[in-house]
């Protein structure tokens, strides 16, 4: 009798063990909780689909296949976009990959905040029905960005390239979804091994499949728009910001007696940053800085339009 209810005993026993497997297994699942719908209303503008699509022709010239157009992770790289935008939650110890704390999502501080079960890849889990984590490039200018800006940096720059390419850290791991978003002076892009249940994201205000050529004519009619004095521009090497005017100067005497005689001082409102090197050749100076950036890491782009000096 004591030999049976000491098997009976045992066998409760693994079976409070068992379950208590099952219901950290099931936490460790649902640490994430599933978000909502993707909106029904949302939408993608041509530039957005034009990115897309010269994503897309990048990686056909080698070879990859085309990556799924996703609603889901277009719509968090929206929210993103907008977000960095307006409330900057890029500050201090918290890079590009951040989130404010003023959206109805939970704010992240990247790399501060990221661990083994708190990751802001699974921003997408948490805004949208997409099931699995998805990663994320950006890229910001000064002022609002041209796609083919974006697209030239992001295959210039390693780190951007192998998203693109699905090389380094990504190879042999294939996109099954992208999503989009260009806002004011951000760009983001998200990738996703797992397909969208949502499926794609369709161009406001046109049947849901925009053929390229649609949207390539979308994107020159929205340039050919803007004033014509808008368009001609220099673009500087800004390597230092927020000087007072005589660190400014001397920063600028210490980089000519390094070889770097276009060195000078740009001022606005009061402010004084140091160009290194300008020139009105978008292609020419991308190179440049790319050069620069292994100096000066903090180097970036300044976009002067020809009133501005």
């Amino acid at each position: 009798m004591i030999k049976n209810t000491g098997i009976g005993i045992l066998a409760m026993f693994g079976v409070l063990i068992l379950l208590s497997i099952n219901v950290r297994y099931t936490c460790a699942q649902t640490a994430v909780k599933q978000g909502n719908p993707v909106p029904q209303n949302f939408c993608i503008d041509a530039r957005e689909m034009n990115l897309y699509h010269m994503i897309n022709d990048y990686r056909q010239r080698y070879n990859l296949p085309p990556v799924p157009l996703s609603k889901s992770l277009s719509y968090v790289a929206a929210l993103h976009a907008k977000d960095l935008f307006l409330n900057h939650p890029d500050q201090g110890a918290c890079n590009f990959h951040s989130w404010s704390n003023k959206g109805f999502w939970v704010p992240f501080c990247y790399p501060k905040d990221e661990n083994k079960k708190n990751s802001v890849w699974d921003k997408p889990r948490e805004l949208t029905k997409y099931p699995s984590r998805a990663y994320e490039i950006v890229y910001w200018e000064n002022n609002p960005l041209l796609t083919d800006t974006v697209m030239m940096v992001w295959k210039m720059e390693d780190y951007f390239n192998s998203f693109l390419l699905n090389t380094g850290k990504w190879q042999g791991k294939p996109w099954n979804a992208i999503g989009i978003a260009v806002y004011e002076n951000y760009a983001c892009a998200w990738f996703g091994e797992v397909s969208d249940p949502e499926g794609a994201a369709t161009v406001c205000g046109s049947v849901p499949t925009a053929s390229k050529d649609t949207v390539k004519q979308a994107v020159q009619t929205e340039v050919l728009s803007q004033p014509k004095d808008s368009i001609p521009v220099t673009y500087c090497i800004i390597v230092n910001s927020l000087l007072t005017k005589d660190a400014a100067n001397k920063l600028v005497s210490t980089l000519k007696s390094k070889g770097y005689p276009d060195a000078k001082v740009l001022e606005k409102n009061g402010k004084f940053q140091v160009s290194i090197s300008e020139s009105q050749d978008k292609a020419a100076i991308m190179l440049k800085l790319k050069e620069l950036k292994k100096m000066y890491r903090g180097a970036w782009l300044l976009k002067r339009d020809k009133v501005t000096r």
